[in-house]
């Protein structure tokens, strides 16, 4: 992934010519084949004086026809991961406000929270730059309102110039230059799709998150994990300071159990029977076999070359020392034969 950076005071201060309406706002939507879920989407967005920017990823269904009707405009970029797409966004889009939202085309605003992004943006307080958001999970038509994952937070708001992405394969986060404030209103991500997509789309984002925790990384965009900082920076701490520190496999049980009977999950019935173990347990514990699959191939790999290294041919001649000479093995195969020195 190219490596980001905040944007220089002076780009800053070029794109804010060309911005008009200290209110108002550009609602940035990442699709790829959402005729399902972006009417409810924009529907949501009624009611706030904003202009919509929608990054499409090669839909072949009527997504794209769906956003224009709705008056947005449209824009398409191939995808890479979640991060290099809001980034490109960022970067790249005509933004001609001075605060932008980000939203996915299966979330939705509720009208309180509609309100309250009117009412901040009207008078915004001069230090702040960003706000977080309280994200409800909707599943299988069930608010799951228990074991920890209510309300969620996610900094989805700020102002167009000084946000950005961290660079991350998955569980990606925007981060704000200045300071942060929170809103006390939700959003609901609802899940539309089935289990069988779900689970699928999960065992994907299962495999990016174990070659995040694999991939080293010198990149400052980051969250970063503090115990006493914001709901995200604290939750990030208690995954980096705590949940990755403890043993493979045992980590997922232990967390499912804090969620599900500690943070009383239970309380969601049966669809929160269904999310919680797996969201909770299955997908952690997928991770971590996926982490353990990686480190046995390392281990092969890494013995594998250790008995390369020993491989040779070992040449004797009456009188003379023994020479040995490195060769390469064929198929695998040790050789090993004595011949005359000439």
């Amino acid at each position: 992934m190219k490596a980001e950076k905040f944007p220089s005071t002076t780009e800053a201060d070029d794109r804010k010519q060309t911005q008009t309406g200290a209110d108002r706002l550009s609602v940035v939507i990442l699709t790829y084949n959402e005729q399902a879920n972006l009417p409810a989407c924009l529907e949501s967005l009624k009611g706030l004086d904003c202009e919509i920017l929608l990054v499409d990823s090669g839909s072949t269904d009527a997504t794209i026809e769906i956003a224009r009707r709705a008056g947005a405009t449209v824009f398409t970029h191939p995808f890479e991961n979640y991060a290099a797409q809001r980034n490109w966004a960022q970067k790249n889009l005509p933004f001609h406000t001075n605060w932008v939202l980000h939203l996915d085309a299966d979330e939705r605003l509720t009208p309180a929270l509609v309100k309250e992004i009117t009412r901040v943006l009207k008078a915004p307080p001069d230090a702040m730059n960003g706000f977080l958001l309280r994200k409800r999970t909707i599943f299988m038509g069930r608010w799951i309102r228990h074991g920890g994952h209510y309300p969620s937070y996610h900094l989805r708001l700020f102002r167009t110039d000084h946000g950005i992405c961290e660079d991350r394969l998955y569980d990606e986060h925007f981060l704000v230059r200045g300071k942060v404030g929170l809103l006390k209103s939700d959003y609901s991500d609802i899940i539309t799709s089935d289990l069988t997509i779900w689970t699928l789309r999960h065992a994907r984002w299962a495999e990016l998150e174990s070659q995040e925790i694999m991939r080293p990384s010198n990149s400052h965009l980051r969250v970063s994990p503090d115990p006493l900082g914001t709901p995200v920076e604290r939750r990030r701490w208690m995954r980096t300071g705590v949940y990755l520190r403890l043993p493979l496999f045992v980590r997922a049980f232990l967390y499912w159990f804090y969620r599900y009977f500690i943070r009383v999950g239970f309380l969601d019935g049966k669809e929160g029977l269904i999310f919680h173990f797996l969201q909770g347990f299955w997908y952690r514990f997928l991770i971590d076999a996926k982490l353990y699959e990686a480190q046995q191939r390392i281990s092969r790999q890494m013995a594998e070359k250790r008995r390369g290294s020993q491989r040779m041919l070992t040449f004797k001649s009456p009188g003379q020392r023994q020479v040995s000479e490195m060769v390469p093995c064929t198929a695998g195969l040790s050789l090993k034969r004595n011949a005359a020195f000439v």
